[in-house]
Order: structure tokens, then C-alpha cells, then sequence
């Protein structure tokens, strides 16, 4: 290192003490500019589904590239979820991989293997820019690539594939070199494949390491001879049977080389760095380095002293000396105290890449769960037994400028930062994000009069609107910013994280108080993947487009009158994707980044399995004991080395402020800790034994609580004595009416008492549509099954509303996801719904609220501390409630087409049947045997296990058939002229549709 980039290290963090200026003054600064001189230094930037905005062309010089992989067949085709960057040992070449969703449709609805690749884009980095020279298609892949130490090529992990691609250079050009290399590893746990994961090469390039991710163990590759050599299972049980059933090495995601002879791989579920010493033909664990986080990336310096390790969920960096394996630093990541203290410890940040810069005096971490890049000056604590320094007269310019490493400032990116590099000359960097805004989908699914019900699945997949299909990467490149440029960043950073908003709450605390001290119970109710225009977009007000609904007011009486009598939230935009992050953001507030890595794999069926509701690998691990899980489900493998313990490698953890354990850091867990009560009706439970082939079946019954029965088995340890065990879980063949009567049992038990929960949380998942052949009382087709969660809804909120709870009871109704349907605003847009006391009367709120602002509002009526930095830092939906509207009284209403099943209707309470039993909803569309046909081969035995693309095909099809019209994706605002844009459709259904 030169005196000369010493000294620039040096004073870029000294230059940086603008940034230790109280929070309030920053906030001030950007408060008291007019609206020109925002324009001027600040983005208003992207707003995203989880209520936060990124400005990833905020920095003087930023370009940000969409990855084209120029595929002929597509040309304007963009790759989706770009996670790593690797940067050649001379660094002249930049290697970008995407692991992911990817897949694509032909003009015939097939699914064309062709151009549904992962893929390696190939940029020269040698001059000022980025230029896109090569794209390499890769059929699978899963976070893993190295280069050679020699620059000439470079390998693969290939995912699921259970391989690792080779590789090498020819003239300008890279091209694979012979077969690649099998692993033949076994995946642990029910129905689990292998998936090779993180790779790494030796110092002397002579052997590569591989993490098998779903196998716990390492690969140890012979590179010459291209054969594994070694492997090493990391669990402590598998070589030791005295330690068996001992957690450990477990998901291990990315490794590094210390040494020819040593290595390191962390295992993100037991949250453990694994020190390997590592033999000619052999691997051995030479130490298990415990850490607070999850390590989901390390890398080490030039001379391999240092280890580096980014751990998610504790949103801090742990720092390795290399020679004795302790850790001799660990600092948090999220932003410098100056611009956000963080005295409540709140998480989130998810720190999940990193890059040194050339003089190793800087760290730069991506703040995935932040989207921006933190700066961090390493301090003394890094290089206090470094004495390698030079000649007495550069000591002073060397020593770092802190005594202890810290975050000096952000840069803002795009959504969901992946991986970071720097170029070798230190001036330019490289940020590559894995996440764009959906926008609106209305072409998902539909299409003009096509000549058979094939031919329009066909043409409605062909569209290519999924919303994983819709969510794309990005190559973010700047030049590195100097200091009043990292300060004026960092303040935009804070402004798209809304660091500043603390001052806003002050507006909101009068409302929020109010409410605390009069509503003593909350009601969170939580269904499956609807979008606002599919259930809501034929209301009279708000934005919706009655051409996309496919279950209006007749089919979802209830669903419309909510709506229309309290408040019409038509921009709320659920913040997950698909189901398995949306539970996470359903439940937390936010997602870890193993579940963001995890869901665009495991539904575009490239490896993995659905982790995020307290399975791990379709294992309960909300059972700590082997015979207790074996007990609730008999097909449990007979390995007491199988996932053991009760940790979840998906589960948030909870704010340090909270005192809460790891992966405690859903809402219920944050009731329990304030001493409320709670009770669980079918969330985040074990679903194996529902479509159990054999007596193990837990069979369809309407009353398990007459038979002493049991049908739920928790996935939390933390829920188990507070659920409700005859309550059944998400189970398409059962009807959600029987759900609600089971509910209604002890709800009624809850009155007697006077001793309702202060929180309740109420599953009713039955718009999720499924399993029509096996479906119980006739409830089977979509529109029956839509109508049934629809009248489960009503039933709830009139049982609520006639009960002695009323004047202290709020509802709050929300869909995990909306990934299932057409939406003309964004595919993330969905259906909310408040209910009860204080809640305004027949308004429309067109302002942008999201999942983690319902959940803000829920924490602060219940007086919880926040759950993590997302809802720590967002508004509380105060425009909802007017403290003047006390009163408040609901009757269930009946859709007609539920009398053409055999649901004991009579039985259940008095509801107000629907007026609009008309000749166009009165009577489902197909038949069950018609939907079996157009389903064949989905799975539903678990949520979103499903070619999803087809199943909304087939569903807009079977409902809509050869009669809507194609639609742009425009985004209009169609609240205005709204009397004229209903009574069209109505006409254009020419049917006898009953006015309202």
C-alpha cells in the first residue's frame, strides 16, 4: 500500500465528521428546503411495497443497467435477481450471476427450457465503465462463483443440478470446459434435493470448496483431475454419536479459503462459522466459532489475515483473525448513529455482501433490507496487530481514524442489494440488486376471444406477468464518493428510509394514544393471494377496473360491504411476492435474506423448498425432540441429526431492546414478551399429514373438537399453549365456514369469561382455491370456495360486532400476498381492510400504505415496541380512524351461490343474504370436474406449491372465458368517471347484474 492511498483513506474518514451532526438538524436541512432545492440535491425516488423509495441514480456519475442477457428469441427479455459479483484477480473482467425466477413462456403458453436460464453476464471493467462483453447461460444456480487465481476461467455452483460448471478463457471469450463436475451429494430432510451452493478456490488454485447447501456438508474438488476428493458433513452428530441430535453446520451458504490448508464456511440456521482445516484428500472441523447473526457471506483480505463475515439478522459484520480463529470486531451496518442512533436495536438491515476497498482501510457492505451500501471505516480493532506498517514518517498518514470500525455513510441503490465490488483502482463501483417494483400486470392472464379454453391458458401464460417475472435486477455503477458527497448520499438514504420520520410521529402519537387506551383487543385476519381488482375493482369508488375483477359484490358480498361502509384502501400493496416472503412481511415486518434468496428459487421449482412458516426442509422445528415430532407426524425421518433443535434459518430475530431470543420476531412473540394474551387459529402450522397417503391422514371433519380430535400442530414453539389445536390450518378441501364455527366455540367460551385475547390471529385461507375433487360439501369450484372465505369474513366481523368486545375490538383484515391474479396498479397491490370502533365511515384513502404500516398500527394500538427497522420507521395508518365514529354494527351477508352447496347454512348465524343472487353469479361457471382438468398436476397441498402462471391462467379462463379485453399496462387512475366506467361493465356482462 502507498503512502498515497493511506493518506486518501485517511482523509476521506476524517472529512467525514459532517456526518456526526445531531439527527435533528439533517432532518431540519432537508425540511426547510423549498421544493426547487429538494429537486436539486434530493430524489423523491421509487416508493416500494414495503413503504420505503430508492434512488439508485442519486450519486453524482451513477449509471444503473438492466440486465439484458440478449437472448434471440427475446430480445428485450431482462434477468431477475442478480446475487453475486466476482471480479478477476487483475481486475480487468467483472462476472455478475443471477439466481433465481428466470423462466419464460413462448407465444404458445409453453414453457421453453431455451430461454429459462440462469445466467453469468461478463462485463470489462478495465476502463471508466462497465461494458457488457459476454453472457453465459447456466441452466441452475445458487449464489456460488470463483475465479482462478490465474484469471483463465472461472466456476459455478449449478444449484440443484448438484454440479459445479467449469469455466475457461478462449481469445475474448469464455466457454465451458467439458462436462461439469457431479457432486453426488443427498439433500437432508422430507422430499429435499442437493443444492450446491457458495464456491471458493485455494490460494494455489489448485482445489475448490463447495457448500452443499441443502446437504450440510462441503465438497472439497480436485481441479485437475475435476472429482470431489473430500467431503465433510458439518453436523457435529455425523461424526461424533455422542453429539447426536447436537445442532450444527447446518444451511451452510458461502465458504472462503484462509489458507491452502484452511478454510471457513458459516451455517446460517445454527449461526456458527465453521474453521476447516483441510487436508490433501480430506476436510476436517477444527472449530465451531459461535456468532449472534446469521453468516450468509465471507470473504478475507489480500493476505488472507482477516475474515470477513456479513451476518444477517443481527445486521452487523464479525470480523476473524485468520491465525487463531477469535473474533476480534464486530460493528452493526444499518447507518452512522448521526443519521439514525438505533437506541432500540431494531433489525433489518440484513447485511449480506461485501468489498474491501483496494487499501483495505475500507469496508463496503450491502444493506440488502436497507437497499443502500454502507461505508465502513475500519478502525484499530481491525489492524491493532497489524506491524506491518512502513517507514516512520507514513505512521501517522496509516493508522486508521477511529479506534474502533464503524459506518461512516450509505449509498443509496436499487431494491434489494445483492453484492458490491470495487475496481481494482479504487475509483469505481459495482452494485448489482436482485428486486424491481412489479408495476401493474393486467395482461396476467387474460386474453381476446381465443378458439378453446387451451389456447387461452396458452395465451394467457405467454404474457410472461408473473410477478417474479416482473421483479428485475440491476447493475448500479458509481464512482466511489468522496466526502461531501458520501454525506449529502447518506442523507438521501436516510430520506428513502425514512430515518427521519421520527419527527412525523409526533403528528401521529394524539390519534395512536387514543386508540391504545380504548382498544383493548385486536383481530388480525390473514387470506391467500388476491389482488385489489380481483375481488374489489368493481366498487363503486376507488381505483379499480371492473375488467380485471373475477369475484365481484355478488360472489364477495362481504368483502365490498367492509369496504364500502368503513374505509376503501385501494393503494395498499402487500410487501411480499409470494407466500414465503410474504408471511415473513405478514407477520414481521420485513424478510431475512436467506427467505429473499430462497423464494424466487424455490417457486421457479430451481431447488429449495418452502422454509418460511416453521418448517425447515418440511421438518417441524417448532418441535425441539425427535420422538415429539415423530408423534405429530409419523413420516418424520428417524434422524436425531435431521434439522435439530427448535431454530429456523427463516424466523426475524426481535430488536435488542426486546430481550427476545433468536428468531423471535413476529408479532406474537412481541405481544407475549409485553404480557398480553393471545390466541392462534391456524397460522404457521405443520400441513404434511393433511395429504398424507396413508392412516397417518388427518381426515376432513367439520367438528374436531366433538371428536377430540386434534388437527394442528404448531410450527413456533412460542405459539403452541396459546393455538388452538382444533382449528385446522391451510387445507383447500376444508371449507373456512367450519373454521369460523370452530372459531365462534371458543370465541363464545371468550364472552362467558369476559376474557378475550389482545391479540387474535385468524387464518381463513380459502381464496387460495384448490383441491376441488377432494373438497368437502360441495364447496368446490373457485367462486364457491371465493364465497365461502367471503362469508367466513362476514361472520367474524358480525360475531365481533354483536359481542360485549365490540366498543374495544379492531379488525384488521389483509391477504399475504397477491401474486395470484391481474392488477392494473402493481402486482403487489391488494386487499386491506379496518374494521370496528373509530374507524372512519364510507371513506376512500388513496394514500400508499403497505403491509409493515398495518403492522405499525397494529404494535402501536396493542402499546408494542416495533418488530425491526421497517416498521420501526414507518407511519401508523392514522387516516383510518376519526376518534368521533364510537358506534359501529356489521350483519353478515350470504352469498347466494353458497346455497348450491351442502354447507349447513341454517346452522350458521343469522346473516343478511346478499340482493344480487343474479343469473350471472348465481351459479358457478364450470364444475368441479372442469377445474380438476384445467388444474391437473398442481399441488395444493401447501401454500403457492403451484405452477403458478398456469393456475392463473386456467383461473382467469375458467371465469372469464373469451370475453375480456386486452388491457396496457398503464397504471391509470380510474377513480374519476367512475359511474360511467361501472355501468359499462355492467352492461358488457350481458347478464342481469342487481344494482346496488
Amino acid at each position: 500500500m502507498t503512502l498515497r492511498t493511506r493518506r486518501q483513506a485517511t482523509v476521506l474518514a476524517a472529512a467525514l465528521v459532517a456526518l456526526t451532526a445531531p439527527i435533528d438538524a439533517a432532518c431540519s436541512e432537508v425540511a426547510t428546503k423549498n421544493s426547487n432545492q429538494f429537486q436539486d440535491e434530493y430524489l423523491l425516488g421509487d416508493l416500494l411495497p414495503t413503504g420505503v423509495r430508492i434512488t439508485p441514480l442519486a450519486g453524482a456519475g451513477a449509471t444503473f443497467k438492466p440486465l439484458n442477457p440478449n437472448l434471440a428469441a427475446l430480445p428485450d427479455f431482462v434477468a431477475g435477481q442478480a446475487v453475486e459479483i466476482a471480479v478477476s484477480p487483475d481486475g480487468q473482467t467483472m462476472l455478475v450471476l443471477t439466481s433465481g425466477f428466470n423462466r419464460n413462456f413462448g407465444p404458445d403458453g409453453r414453457y421453453v427450457p431455451a430461454v429459462s436460464n440462469e445466467y453469468v453476464f461478463v462485463f470489462d471493467i478495465s476502463g471508466h465503465e462497465a461494458v457488457k462483453r459476454q453472457v453465459i447461460e447456466v441452466p441452475n444456480t445458487f449464489l456460488g462463483i470463483a475465479w482462478q487465481g490465474d484469471n483463465t476461467g472461472f466456476f459455478v455452483a449449478g444449484g440443484k443440478d448438484d454440479n459445479v460448471h467449469v469455466y475457461r478463457r478462449d481469445s475474448a471469450t469464455f466457454v465451458e470446459d467439458g462436462v461439469p463436475i457431479p457432486l453426488h451429494t443427498l439433500g437432508n430432510g422430507v422430499n429435499v434435493k442437493p443444492m450446491a451452493g457458495g464456491v471458493a478456490i485455494s490460494p494455489d488454485g489448485k482445489r475448490l470448496l463447495v457448500a452443499n447447501v441443502q446437504s450440510d456438508s462441503v465438497s472439497l474438488i480436485d481441479i485437475a483431475a475435476r472429482k470431489v476428493i473430500a467431503e465433510r458433513d458439518l453436523r457435529p452428530g455425523k461424526t461424533d454419536k455422542t453429539k447426536a441430535g447436537t445442532p450444527g453446520g447446518e444451511f451452510p451458504l458461502s465458504v472462503v479459503f484462509a489458507a491452502d490448508d484452511k478454510a471457513y464456511v458459516g451455517s446460517a440456521r445454527d449461526r456458527e462459522i465453521i474453521s476447516l482445516e483441510i487436508g490433501s484428500d480430506s476436510i476436517a472441523v477444527s472449530k465451531r466459532i459461535a456468532i449472534a447473526g446469521q453468516p450468509v457471506k465471507l470473504i478475507v483480505n489480500k493476505d488472507r489475515s482477516r475474515a470477513f463475515v456479513a451476518a444477517d439478522n443481527s445486521d452487523t459484520v464479525v470480523v476473524l483473525d485468520t491465525h487463531d480463529d477469535d473474533v476480534i470486531a464486530e460493528f452493526q451496518t444499518a447507518a452512522p448513529p448521526a443519521i439514525f442512533r438505533n437506541a432500540q436495536g431494531l433489525r433489518g438491515a440484513s447485511p449480506n455482501n461485501l468489498a474491501l476497498s483496494p487499501d483495505e482501510r475500507t469496508l463496503f457492505v450491502t444493506n440488502a433490507g436497507l437497499n443502500a451500501v454502507a461505508v465502513v471505516a475500519l478502525g484499530m480493532d481491525i489492524f491493532k496487530d497489524d506491524d506491518k506498517r512502513d517507514a516512520d514518517a507514513e505512521k501517522e498518514e496509516a493508522k486508521p481514524a477511529t479506534k474502533s470500525s464503524r459506518v461512516i455513510g450509505l449509498i443509496p441503490t436499487g431494491w434489494y442489494p445483492n453484492a458490491v465490488a470495487v475496481a481494482r483502482e479504487g475509483h469505481t463501483m459495482y452494485i448489482v440488486n436482485g428486486k424491481s417494483n412489479a408495476g401493474p400486470n393486467p395482461n396476467g392472464c387474460q386474453r381476446t376471444r381465443p378458439r378453446s379454453d387451451a389456447a387461452i391458458i396458452n395465451a394467457c401464460v405467454a404474457r410472461n406477468e408473473y410477478i417474479w417475472q416482473l421483479s428485475k435486477a440491476g447493475l448500479l455503477s458509481l464512482p466511489v464518493p468522496n466526502a461531501r458527497e458520501l454525506a449529502r448520499l447518506t442523507r438521501q438514504s436516510a430520506l428513502n428510509d425514512n430515518f427521519p420520520s421520527v419527527k412525523r410521529y409526533r403528528r401521529d402519537t394524539e390519534t395512536m394514544e387514543f386508540l391504545r387506551h380504548r382498544i383493548k383487543h385486536v383481530v388480525y385476519i390473514v387470506k391467500e393471494n388476491r389482488t385489489y381488482d380481483q375481488i374489489l375493482g368493481d366498487l363503486k369508488i376507488g381505483n379499480g377496473d371492473p375488467s380485471l375483477t373475477l369475484f365481484p359484490e355478488p360472489v364477495t358480498p362481504n368483502h365490498h360491504a367492509l369496504a364500502d361502509a368503513f374505509v376503501t384502501l385501494d393503494h395498499f400493496l402487500d410487501s411480499g411476492e409470494t407466500s414465503n416472503t410474504g408471511w415473513q412481511w405478514t407477520t414481521a415486518a420485513r424478510s431475512n435474506d436467506y427467505s429473499e434468496k430462497n423464494a424466487p428459487v424455490n417457486y421457479a421449482r430451481r431447488g429449495l423448498q418452502y422454509d418460511q412458516e416453521g418448517e425447515n426442509r418440511n421438518i417441524n422445528v417448532g418441535i425441539a425432540s425427535l420422538a415429539e415430532r415423530r408423534a405429530a407426524n409419523p413420516a418424520t425421518p428417524d434422524d436425531p441429526d435431521l434439522v435439530p433443535g427448535t431454530a429456523d434459518v427463516a424466523a426475524p430475530d426481535p430488536s435488542t431492546a426486546s430481550g427476545g431470543g433468536a428468531g423471535t420476531g413476529y408479532l406474537w412473540d412481541a405481544a407475549l414478551r409485553a404480557g398480553l394474551t393471545i390466541r392462534n387459529y391456524g397460522f404457521f402450522g405443520d400441513l404434511a399429514r393433511y395429504s398424507a397417503a396413508d392412516d397417518t391422514r388427518i381426515p376432513l371433519t367439520p367438528d374436531p373438537f366433538a371428536e377430540k380430535r386434534q388437527v394442528f400442530f404448531p410450527t413456533k414453539a412460542s405459539l403452541v399453549p396459546h393455538t388452538d389445536l382444533y382449528y385446522r390450518g391451510f387445507d383447500q378441501a376444508f371449507a373456512d365456514f367450519y373454521l369460523v364455527k370452530e372459531w365462534k366455540r371458543e370465541f363464545a367460551e371468550q364472552v362467558e369469561k369476559a376474557a378475550m385475547p389482545n391479540l387474535t390471529l385468524l387464518r381463513i385461507a380459502h381464496d387460495h382455491f384448490g383441491d376441488f375433487d377432494k373438497a368437502m360439501d360441495g364447496v368446490n369450484t373457485p367462486e364457491l370456495q371465493m364465497a365461502d372465505n367471503d362469508f367466513a369474513l362476514g361472520t367474524i366481523v358480525a360475531t365481533v360486532a354483536a359481542s360485549p368486545f365490540a366498543k374495544d375490538t379492531l379488525l384488521f383484515v389483509v391477504e399475504d400476498d397477491a401474486q395470484d391474479g391481474a392488477d392494473h396498479v402493481d402486482a403487489h397491490r391488494s386487499i386491506a381492510l379496518i374494521v370496528g370502533p373509530y374507524v372512519r365511515k364510507a371513506a376512500l384513502i388513496s394514500k400508499a400504505y403497505t403491509t409493515v404500516n398495518l403492522l405499525r398500527t397494529m404494535e402501536a394500538i396493542l402499546g408494542l415496541p416495533p418488530l425491526g427497522l421497517n416498521d420501526g420507521l414507518a407511519e401508523p395508518m392514522t387516516d383510518v380512524f376519526d376518534p368521533a365514529e364510537t358506534d359501529w354494527s356489521y350483519q353478515a351477508k350470504l352469498p347466494g351461490i353458497l346455497r348450491m352447496t351442502r354447507l349447513p347454512l341454517d346452522q350458521a348465524a343469522p346473516a343478511k343474504r346478499s340482493g344480487s343472487a343474479a343469473p350471472c353469479f348465481a351459479a358457478p361457471k364450470h364444475g368441479a370436474q372442469y377445474w380438476e382438468t384445467v388444474m391437473a398436476g398442481q399441488d395444493f397441498s401447501a401454500e403457492d406449491r403451484l405452477d403458478t402462471a398456469r393456475f392463473n391462467a386456467a383461473l382467469w379462463t375458467g371465469l372469464k372465458g373469451g370475453t375480456a379485453l386486452s388491457a396496457q399496462r398503464s397504471g391509470a387512475d380510474l377513480r374519476h368517471g367512475r359511474k360511467t366506467l361501472i355501468a359499462q361493465w355492467r352492461k358488457s356482462l350481458r347478464c342481469d347484474l342487481a344494482r346496488r
